[in-house]
C-alpha cells in the first residue's frame, strides 16, 4: 500500500503518473523507494494549507460569535425586544458574504489566489472594528456586512486554493482541514462568550479580537506560493516552476510541469464566462454544487449554530452558553474524525451517512419539544439531539461540499462555479438567519425542526442519485469524466 502514495501535481496526474502508481503497487523495491521520496516532498504543502485555513477559522468565528453575544449586544444597542432587528444583526453578515463569495471568485481569477487573500484583510478588519465600537444598530449592521464580505471571499478561495496545491492522495484529508478550521472558529467564538455572564460588555472584545487572525492571514499569504495551476494558466511558466518547487520539492518540477503541459494541450479552451455555467455542458455539475449547499443550509445547521443558546434556554438548561460550547466541541470532534475518513470512505458515502444522521437527530429534537411525555427530560434530550446532529453534520454535510466542488468543477469554470455555489450557500444562510426566530414564533420549534429533518431525507435521496465519487481520482480524471461534451 505504501507504494501507492505519490505526490501529484496540483491538477492531477498524467498517464505517466498513473503508470508509476500501478508499477509501485506491484511492490517493486525501486518504485517503492521512489514513492517514499515523493511522499516526503509533500510536507511543504502543509504550512500553506494551515495559513489558508486561517480564512476558514475566521469564517467559523464570525458565524458563531453572535450566538452568545446576541442577547447582550441587543440590550446594549436597545433592540432586546425587536426580533426583526436581531435577525438583521445575524443576517447582515450573510448578506455581505453573498457579495463576497462572488467577489472572491472574480478576484481569484484576475489577480491570483494569494493576492485575493491579502486584499481580504481590508473588509475583515474594517468590519470587526465597526462591530466592536458600535453604539447603534446601524453601525453594528454595517460592520457585520463588511465582515461578511470578508468571510464570503474566504469561503470561496480557501477550498479553491487548498484543492489546487494538494496532492491527489491526501486532497480529501487536506480539504477536510478547511471544515475543521471552521469548526474550531465556531468553538472559539462560543468559548469566547463564556465571560459574558460576568461582564455584559465583553461582547465588544469578542468582535474586535478577530483582528489578530485577519492580519496573520494577510501576512502569511504574502509569503505563500501562488497556485501553480493559476500561474500556468496566466502564462507565467517560470513562476509556476518556482511555486511547484516550494510545494513539492525540486525533484518534482519536471514531472509536474509535464502534467500541466499535458493538461494545457488537452484543455486549450479559454476561461469560461458566467453564462457558460448554465450551458448544456456544465449545467448539471453546477446544479449539483448549488444543490449540496442548499441542502446543507436548509437542513438547519446554521439555525443550530446561531441560536443554540436560545434553544437550550427554552429547554430549561441553566448553563446555556456552556451547552453551546459543548456543541462546538462536538463539531470539532466530528470534523477531526471526518479528516481520517475522507480519503478512505469517500465523499459520497459520508454525505449519505451524514444527512441520515442529521435527519434522525432532528426527529429526536422535534419530539423533545412536542411530546409531553418527554418534557421532564427535555433539557438532556435537547443537548443530546443537538450534539448528535452536529456530529453527523461534521462527518459529511459540513466538509464534503467545499471539498467536492473544486474536484468536480472543470478548471475553466472552477473559480466562477465555486463563487456561484458559495453565493447560493450564503443566500440560503441569510434566509435562515433572518427568519428562523420569526418562523419558530409562528409555527413552533418542533415544527421547524421537523421541517429540517425532512430536508435531510430529501438530501439523502438526491446525493444517492446525483453525486459522483471522487476519492482517489485526480482533478484531470474527474474533469474528463464530468465535463466532456458527451457527458
Amino acid at each position: 500500500m505504501a507504494g501507492s502514495v505519490t505526490v501529484q501535481s496540483v491538477n492531477g496526474s498524467s498517464a505517466k503518473n498513473r503508470s508509476l502508481r500501478a508499477q509501485a503497487s506491484e511492490d517493486d523495491p525501486e518504485d517503492l523507494e521512489t514513492a517514499k521520496i515523493q511522499a516526503k516532498s509533500s510536507g511543504n504543502v502543509y504550512p500553506y494549507v494551515g495559513i489558508a485555513c486561517l480564512g476558514a477559522f475566521l469564517f467559523g468565528y464570525h458565524l458563531g460569535v453572535v450566538n452568545g453575544a446576541l442577547e447582550y449586544l441587543s440590550k446594549d444597542l436597545g433592540i432586546a425586544e425587536n426580533t426583526v432587528l436581531q435577525g438583521w444583526v445575524v443576517s447582515a453578515l450573510l448578506a455581505g458574504a453573498t457579495v463576497g463569495s462572488f467577489t472572491g471568485g472574480l478576484l481569484a481569477d484576475k489577480i491570483g489566489r494569494t493576492k485575493t487573500f491579502m486584499l481580504d484583510v481590508i473588509p475583515l478588519a474594517a468590519g470587526v472594528f465597526l462591530s466592536g465600537i458600535a453604539k447603534s444598530v446601524e453601525t453594528m449592521i454595517l460592520g457585520r456586512v463588511l465582515t461578511g464580505v470578508g468571510i464570503g471571499i474566504s469561503s470561496a478561495i480557501v477550498p479553491l486554493y487548498i484543492s489546487e496545491i494538494s496532492p491527489t492522495e491526501i486532497r480529501g484529508t487536506l480539504g477536510s482541514v478547511n471544515q475543521l478550521s471552521i469548526c474550531i472558529g465556531i468553538l472559539a467564538a462560543l468559548v469566547a462568550g463564556l465571560p459574558l455572564a460576568g461582564n455584559p460588555l465583553w461582547w465588544r472584545t469578542m468582535f474586535t479580537i478577530a483582528l489578530v487572525p485577519s492580519v496573520l492571514l494577510a501576512v502569511g499569504m504574502a509569503f505563500s506560493p501562488e497556485s501553480p495551476r493559476w500561474l500556468y494558466q496566466q502564462g507565467r511558466i517560470a513562476e509556476a516552476e518556482v511555486s511547484i518547487k516550494r510545494l513539492f520539492g525540486k525533484e518534482r518540477v519536471t514531472e509536474v510541469m509535464g502534467d500541466l503541459d499535458a493538461a494545457g494541450r488537452d484543455s486549450s479552451e479559454p476561461e469560461a464566462g458566467w453564462l457558460d455555467l448554465f450551458s448544456n455542458r456544465y449545467r448539471k455539475v453546477v446544479s449539483v454544487g448549488a444543490a449540496l449547499f442548499l441542502f446543507q443550509q436548509f437542513a438547519g445547521i446554521n439555525a443550530v449554530v446561531y441560536y443554540s443558546t436560545s434553544v437550550f434556554r427554552t429547554a430549561g438548561i441553566k448553563s446555556d452558553v456552556a451547552a453551546s460550547a459543548l456543541v462546538g466541541v462536538a463539531n470539532v470532534i466530528g470534523s477531526t474524525v471526518a479528516i481520517s475518513l475522507m480519503d478512505k470512505q469517500g465523499r459520497k458515502s459520508l454525505l449519505i451517512t451524514s444527512f441520515a444522521g442529521m435527519g434522525a437527530s432532528m426527529l429526536l429534537l422535534s419530539l423533545t419539544f412536542s411530546w409531553k411525555a418527554l418534557a421532564p427530560y427535555s433539557g438532556t434530550l435537547a443537548v443530546l439531539g443537538t450534539v448528535l446532529y452536529v456530529l453527523s453534520f461534521s462527518l459529511g454535510a459540513g466538509p464534503v461540499p467545499a471539498l467536492l466542488l473544486p474536484e468536480i468543477f472543470a478548471s475553466r469554470i472552477r473559480a466562477k462555479a465555486m463563487a456561484l455555489s458559495l453565493g447560493t450557500h450564503w443566500i440560503a444562510n441569510f434566509v435562515i438567519g433572518l427568519y428562523f426566530l420569526s418562523v419558530v414564533n409562528r409555527f413552533s420549534l418542533s415544527t421547524v425542526y421537523l421541517g429540517f429533518g425532512s430536508v435531510c431525507v430529501l438530501a439523502v435521496m438526491y446525493v444517492s442519485g446525483n453525486v459522483v465519487e471522487t476519492k482517489g481520482r485526480s482533478l484531470e480524471e474527474i474533469e474528463l469524466a464530468l465535463s466532456s461534451p458527451a457527458s
